[in-house]
């Protein structure tokens, strides 16, 4: 497996982008992740974009970070958001969103972000369990566009070290 840098408008992100909305909309009943969302928004140093392709060059896991600062969807200053976190069916099981994880963690502290923030839904146990499992806690105040929902999860972990 090989993961790169992409543009969030590269045509395998929009690719997969797609696909995740399709499985949203599956496991919540509606019609997926309405957070805007645009390609300057994960270009650096502000943000980054991972793709993983597989053998045959075929996209099979997507995840990038945004920056995000204080604002009345409940963010702080120098947080950096995941988005887009997604492993195609036959690629699951595997790491690789666990190793897209990393890398973003990493990009995102060497940017000088602070907080590594995420918001994902009651329907996606899988999530929770990866993000739990790589040192995330609930949220003291939950953020994002869907903070008011009852199916909202969010999530933080430090980027700083101590």
């Amino acid at each position: 497996m090989q993961i790169r840098r992409v543009a969030y408008d590269h045509p395998d992100a929009v690719k997969l982008n797609d696909q995740v909305q399709l499985e949203y909309a599956e496991r919540y009943g509606d019609e997926g992740d309405i957070t805007p969302l645009d390609a300057t928004m994960f270009a650096p140093p502000r943000g980054l974009y991972l793709l993983a392709y597989d053998e045959q060059d075929c996209p099979v896991a997507t995840g990038g970070w945004r920056a995000q600062d204080a604002n009345d969807e409940g963010y702080a200053d120098g947080d950096a958001e995941l988005k887009r976190m997604y492993v195609v069916r036959e690629a699951r099981g595997l790491g690789l969103a666990r190793r897209i994880l990393g890398l973003l963690e990493e990009d995102a502290r060497a940017a000088g972000r602070t907080r590594m923030v995420l918001e994902t839904g009651t329907a996606q146990p899988e999530a929770v369990a990866l993000y739990l499992s790589s040192g995330y806690s609930p949220a003291t105040a939950k953020f994002g566009l869907y903070r008011t929902m009852d199916s909202s999860l969010c999530y933080t972990k430090p980027l700083t070290t101590r």
